[in-house]
């Protein structure tokens, strides 16, 4: 598969089918996400609604397939969280090391500057030891990305009868004025990005 194939567009509810099922892999199959249970289609979309309404959240595709998706959201909900937000992102499982994972983040980095977001965090779950229900790659992924560990916490999430660590990266603009300029929710400028 060649980059230069692939496409980054918004999402639509009419793309949860296709992600719910990217994301099914792993729920069931991983401790990437500490969820125990797949979601159903109706809170997939509540989810995707949700997010929308203040974050870019996007799909890659090819072909017409959807090959992956990612997003931002809210860090946290009090106010003065509001300059930085969460990004995750997932994959279809036989798609990865294509590139497509860099494709969507530096198009959500350029929007994060876009709504005045200095700081992009990633949640990520962390083995002890070589886990099959783990791998490393997302770590790796994060700091090609630019991405450095802030935090650890340990033994936070229990899954397929092992517990595992979290941590969190951060990607941070380095100038962060006083007073700051205003949040923009991703409404106001996504014609700036997707026609």
């Amino acid at each position: 598969m060649n980059t230069p194939d692939i496409k980054i567009r918004l999402v639509t509810l009419a793309d949860a089918p296709a992600l719910l099922h990217i994301y099914q892999y792993y729920v069931q199959q991983t401790a990437i996400t500490f969820e125990y249970d797949t979601p159903t289609i109706e809170e997939f979309e509540k989810r995707i609604r949700n997010i929308s309404l203040g974050y870019p959240y996007l799909v890659a595709y090819a072909d017409n397939k959807i090959l992956g998706f990612a997003y931002l959201s809210s860090f946290h909900p009090r106010a003065a969280y509001i300059w930085s937000a969460e990004i995750s992102i997932y994959l279809s499982h036989d798609v990865q090391h294509h590139g497509i994972g860099t494709l969507l983040y530096n198009e959500l980095e350029k929007i994060a500057a876009a709504q005045n977001i200095l700081n992009i965090n990633a949640c990520i779950s962390l083995p002890k030891t070589t886990d099959t229900h783990l791998p490393m790659s997302s770590i790796y992924f994060h700091k090609k990305n630019g991405f450095k560990k802030v935090a650890h916490f340990h033994d936070v999430g229990y899954k397929f009868n092992t517990w595992f660590d979290m941590i969190w990266m951060e990607k941070s603009n380095n100038i962060h004025p006083s007073p700051m300029t205003p949040f923009i929710p991703y409404p106001q400028i996504k014609k700036d990005f997707f026609a």
